[in-house]
């Protein structure tokens, strides 16, 4: 199967992989032959990339770092308990996050478990689905893109289910936010951006005093937008004072923002977000925790297909642990020719050989 951007799909395109909404209903099943109307549909649910069968690529498993099963289980839970607390007033809202406390630190469980077992790094742009709230899928994302960073640290399995829950809450304070400024499609204005910022401390306020979730837990809603140089917010603290917890959420905050579509731009692919983490290495981020997530994500994910440097294209079809931007390419085109029969090239045993291009959404928008 291929990943194609969807704006760059053609009638007669057939689904590999079905599309799904949050609670696990096919909108797009697999099998089908893609019309116009349909191609301009899943444009409008926001679905930036797809899989197409692709014969010369037929076959191949795309690997997950969680179970369908656990993944629609962490989203019914994530947003069952958001929605309870943006339906509760103030005082009742630490009450629904005390009641959801046991089954949020059970999912953290089952994350890891499926996360440890699996051993793969994590592909989630293979995951197609419509999301109907972006702070739900955010959410989960970032828990995933955490443990996993946690996992490379060497963390404890404490320390991983506190930064877990710490993952899942980060954005609990959004819930606060007026959701004409929460779903704004154009440009925030200077007021409603410093609505939008507060979202931090509101989320430690609510988290700080509850018995049943860690203290940290709060900091870490109060500290994913700190930065090293003291440019963030909401204190502007630098990066002695940040703790590790806000420095890792901090690059999974913004991995997952600028990998994922919003209403104001489309989706980077992991590569291009990861370039966004380095240009800010050592003034925005923690360097150590980038190379980290570097080795944990899959820049070039499975079906994509893409030029090197020496003119041959090809799909990745397999990954490279620690040399992730390093992938197994399958060359389907030498010279300018289709081959008739294609091979593998391991990239880690060619370092001579680079990926200069691939297929990449047309309007995808710098992020600042």
């Amino acid at each position: 199967m291929r990943l194609l951007p969807t704006n760059k799909m053609k009638p007669g395109m057939v689904l590999a992989k079905s599309i799904f909404n949050d609670t696990g209903r096919v909108l797009l099943s697999e099998g089908v032959s893609v019309t116009s109307n349909m191609i301009a549909r899943l444009l409008q649910l926001n679905v930036t990339y797809v899989y197409i069968k692709d014969s010369r690529i037929d076959g191949m498993e795309i690997p997950t770092i969680i179970s369908d099963k656990v993944r629609k289980e962490a989203i019914k839970t994530i947003t069952s308990t958001f929605q309870a607390i943006e339906n509760e007033k103030e005082i009742s809202k630490r009450f629904v996050i005390d009641k959801s406390s046991k089954n949020l630190k059970a999912l953290i469980e089952k994350l890891l478990s499926d996360m440890k077992s699996n051993e793969e790094i994590s592909t989630l742009l293979t995951d197609v689905y419509v999301h109907d709230n972006y702070v739900f899928t955010h959410s989960l994302n970032v828990t995933l893109y955490s443990l996993s960073i946690g996992l490379k640290l060497g963390l404890s399995r404490k320390d991983l289910e506190i930064l877990g829950l710490g993952g899942i809450l980060h954005d609990i304070g959004k819930m606060l936010v007026p959701n004409e400024i929460l779903f704004k499609p154009g440009k925030l204005s200077s007021e409603e951006f410093k609505e939008m910022k507060m979202h931090a401390t509101y989320g430690f306020d609510i988290l700080r005093n509850m018995q049943t979730i860690p203290l940290l837990v709060a900091h870490c809603a109060y500290q994913h937008h700190e930065r090293l140089n003291g440019s963030g917010y909401p204190r502007g603290i630098k990066s002695n004072d940040i703790h590790l917890f806000g420095k890792i959420l901090a690059v999974a905050d913004v991995f997952d923002a600028v990998t994922s579509h919003r209403v104001y731009r489309s989706a980077m692919l992991p590569h291009e977000g990861l370039e966004v983490l380095y240009s800010g290495s050592g003034t925005l981020y923690e360097p150590v925790i980038i190379e980290a997530f570097r080795k944990s994500v899959a820049l070039y994910p499975y079906g994509l297909m893409v030029t090197l440097n020496d003119g041959r294209k090809g799909f990745v079809v397999g990954q490279n642990k620690e040399l992730t931007e390093r992938p197994i390419i399958r060359i389907v085109e030498q010279e300018g020719e289709e081959l008739e029969n294609t091979y593998d090239i391991n990239l880690k045993d060619h370092l001579n050989i680079a990926i200069v291009d691939c297929d990449c959404q047309t309007n995808v928008a710098a992020v600042s």
